[in-house]
């Protein structure tokens, strides 16, 4: 595989997305409003060292890994989507938040080809095991992991992806995540879209009772990530596609319509960019 392929560069202009120094612990609150991260500053690299134990980095004492973290996270924020996936994946568990992130959105949308997208999000989940393993009290180690299981499972055809006992492993993953961290949006979305896709795919009677999807929990737990996250344009591209996904055509112009909210947001780093160009495309 050519390196060129393998990480395609973030396509839009950078600039405003650096947060150099300080300014990373001043963005962060709506940086990570969606994900609930915790900011790596000293205090908490050191209980993540101390709940990894054994599976903790070597050699790092707290201090250098929360600047390990805070330059990993710098380089997500900026686009620079495969140094910070390098870089979390080099601290193991610990960074693994980082890593599963980067490789996750930079597949999503900077990856082509769909058997090299279907192997980057198997690696995200692996990668996201072993966070789960070393660090359970963790909403993200959960999260991540449903987020790299959901891509893959899309990646797949619906028989496959149910055979494969996907969907049971998302929604358990999504409901710790929740348990841990009644605020993140992104494990709300997800859930939303869990919901939303079984009752698409096999209909609201088996998938209600096979799965326990219910249209009325995908849309109050969209409802919930777009109250959360009234300036993610993801909430809001998501929230166009549950709608899509349980009503179709009768929806189209309130799903439209949150597309165009998405892409009207002012974007505060790569990813989000991303997400608004997504939705003006589909616009177009």
């Amino acid at each position: 595989m050519a390196a060129k392929s393998a990480w395609a560069n973030f396509p839009h202009d950078a600039k405003g997305y650096a947060y150099a120094g300080d300014a990373l612990k001043k963005a962060w609150p709506k940086l990570h409003a969606g994900d609930t991260e915790p900011f790596p500053d000293a205090k908490r690299a050191s209980a993540l060292i101390g709940a990894a134990g054994k599976a903790a980095p070597k050699g790092l004492d707290a201090d250098a890994l929360a600047a390990a973290l805070q330059d990993a996270w710098r380089a997500f924020h900026r686009g620079d989507f495969k140094a910070a996936f390098d870089a979390g994946q080099a601290l193991g568990p610990v960074g693994a938040s980082v890593a599963v992130k980067a490789i996750g959105i930079h597949a999503t949308y900077l990856v082509d080809d769909d058997a090299e997208k279907l192997q980057r999000f198997e690696q995200a989940a692996k990668l996201a095991e072993t966070a789960i393993k070393a660090l359970p009290e963790d909403a993200n180690s959960h999260y991540r992991h449903a987020f790299a299981l959901g891509r893959y499972s899309q990646g797949l055809s619906i028989a496959k992806a149910l055979k494969a006992g996907i969907a049971g492993k998302v929604r358990s993953a999504l409901e710790t995540a929740l348990e841990l961290s009644p605020k993140h949006a992104e494990a709300h979305t997800a859930m939303a879209l869990y919901h939303a896709e079984i009752i698409n795919k096999i209909g609201g009677m088996i998938g209600g009772l096979t799965y326990g999807a219910k249209a009325a929990e995908a849309e109050k737990h969209i409802k919930t990530a777009v109250k959360l996250t009234p300036d993610s344009p993801i909430a809001h591209i998501e929230y166009g596609n549950v709608l899509m996904l349980l009503h179709g055509d009768k929806q189209e112009n309130a799903a439209a319509a949150a597309y165009e909210k998405a892409a009207k947001l002012k974007p505060l780093d790569a990813m989000e960019a991303l997400d608004a160009a997504y939705a003006k495309e589909q616009l177009e």
